[in-house]
């Protein structure tokens, strides 16, 4: 048995003199050396590295913990995924058989929630651009479209005007919540009307029903009252449109935004100190509509299309040391193999970044660059970890959320995708990219192509 120790070579650290710095001093974490139990070593020698991980556990947790949370605090609830923030097949549909419909925002999406056999009258169809196919589509399966805008309202009514059927239609509004800017590109102003005079054209068209109401007023919302002043308004609209046209309408829709745990760059606390609670979110959102008068049985049915609180903690990103280099400056420079290309919310986001292996209890500042020859391919300006060797994994968490959507073939190849089951099982939910892949949509003109 080799009981020779690691050596680790000798660095000399500046220290200064006087108090302790603002920040503390630094404490050594714990190596993640397993997700879900599931060695980190094991992974990387089975399906490579990068590797992203998602965990089918996690994500029926984080389910079946909000739809609790909301239904002890409001009688009818119904989750939408968002598949605009991961719409993995393998992902959205741990989502759809806890019971969630799908949300989604282009006819890509739409074409994806059917594929995986949603029904139409469980897809709730959002976003600024639905062309005259999509929404034929979406009216002929009896989905609720969410309109945006006058142009495309004019646009459904001519199409069930030409096909002679009904729509089942709901309306994007937004307001002023009390935080700034406003999100006010998307769906029909609240204060100064525009609602309302979408919701008369609506009701004046004989094959138009509405059915709903629709907000989203932002993304990673760090203060759960402006979802109560959101639900509020549209509580009353709810009422307003009752009262005046004796129309009893569906649900409505609070749309998303809810903010993970992951902390923002600039921001001095963690998140999980900053962030509301789905506690919290849920006690605004439902006092907002309890505040609107109304009997038990006119009680409408509340939407929300939670994406990034529900999958962002349920996703990692493993990734390997290439190179260690030293800056002019003196600094720490960690190379390795996975790049903003593919970890496209390190724009945003300080994800937790942890040593996967025992790597000696010497800690120094240093900056983590991905493999892009790009100098913005920066996963974190300053953190602290212990030495690292060529070889060794990094895991960085809180990568479920937007990474797989937003993510890009740029100088390097796509990875694999894991799923760890409730099981302990590992299945491969997305092959890794290779060169055939994709160049099989280019086309060489005839006269570049060797004889």
């Amino acid at each position: 048995m080799d009981l020779k120790k690691k050596y680790e070579r000798p660095v000399i650290t500046k220290n200064y003199s006087g108090l302790m710095n603002k920040m503390g001093s630094a404490t050594l974490t714990p190596p993640k050396t397993e997700i879900c139990s599931v060695p980190v070593k094991r992974l990387v020698e089975q399906y490579g590295s990068p590797l992203f991980v998602m965990s089918e556990a996690g994500i029926r947790q984080n389910q079946k913990n909000f739809l609790r949370i909301f239904k002890t605090r409001y009688p009818k609830v119904q989750f939408a995924w968002s598949y605009k923030t991961n719409y993995l097949s393998a992902v959205c549909s741990v989502f759809h058989s806890e019971g969630s419909w799908a949300e989604v925002v282009s006819e890509f999406e739409y074409d994806r929630a059917r594929k995986l056999g949603i029904k139409g009258n469980q897809i709730i169809f959002n976003g600024p651009d639905k062309n005259r196919q999509s929404l034929k589509k979406a009216i002929s399966e009896n989905s609720k479209i969410h309109i945006d805008h006058f142009d495309e309202l004019f646009d459904i009514i001519d199409i069930t005007n030409e096909l002679d059927i009904s729509a089942d239609v709901a309306i994007r509004v937004n307001m002023d919540t009390g935080v700034y800017p406003k999100w006010d590109r998307f769906g029909f102003n609240f204060e100064n009307g525009e609602a309302w005079n979408a919701i008369k054209r609506i009701v004046a068209q004989k094959n138009l029903n509405l059915v709903g109401l629709h907000t989203h007023i932002g993304t990673y919302m760090m203060t759960a009252d402006a979802y109560r002043i959101a639900a509020k308004k549209l509580a009353s609209l709810f009422m307003d449109i009752k009262k005046e046209y004796d129309i009893q309408l569906e649900y409505i829709d609070l749309g998303g935004g809810f903010a993970s745990h992951n902390t923002l760059i600039g921001q001095y606390l963690p998140a999980e100190e900053l962030v509301p609670s789905i506690e919290q979110y849920a006690d605004a959102i439902t006092s907002g509509i309890y505040d609107v008068q109304m009997r038990p049985d006119e009680m409408p049915m509340l939407i929300l299309e939670t994406g990034r609180a529900l999958v962002d903690n349920t996703g990692y990103l493993i990734s390997s040391v290439i190179a260690n280099k030293r800056l002019s400056d003196g600094r720490r420079a960690i190379i390795i193999d996975a790049g903003v290309n593919i970890l496209f919310t390190g724009f945003w986001y300080k994800h937790k970044i942890s040593v996967a292996q025992d790597s000696g209890y010497h800690t120094e500042e240093a900056t983590i660059y991905g493999p892009l020859c790009m100098n913005i391919d920066c996963i974190r300006e300053s953190i602290i970890l212990p030495t690292l060797n060529r070889g060794d994994q990094l895991v960085i968490e809180y990568a479920g959320a937007y990474d797989v959507t937003q993510w890009m073939q740029f100088i390097t190849l796509r990875p694999n995708i894991v799923m760890i089951m409730s099981d302990g099982s590992v299945e491969l939910i997305r092959k890794a990219e290779s060169l055939d892949y994709i160049m099989q949509q280019e086309l060489i003109p005839e006269k570049f192509q060797k004889k």
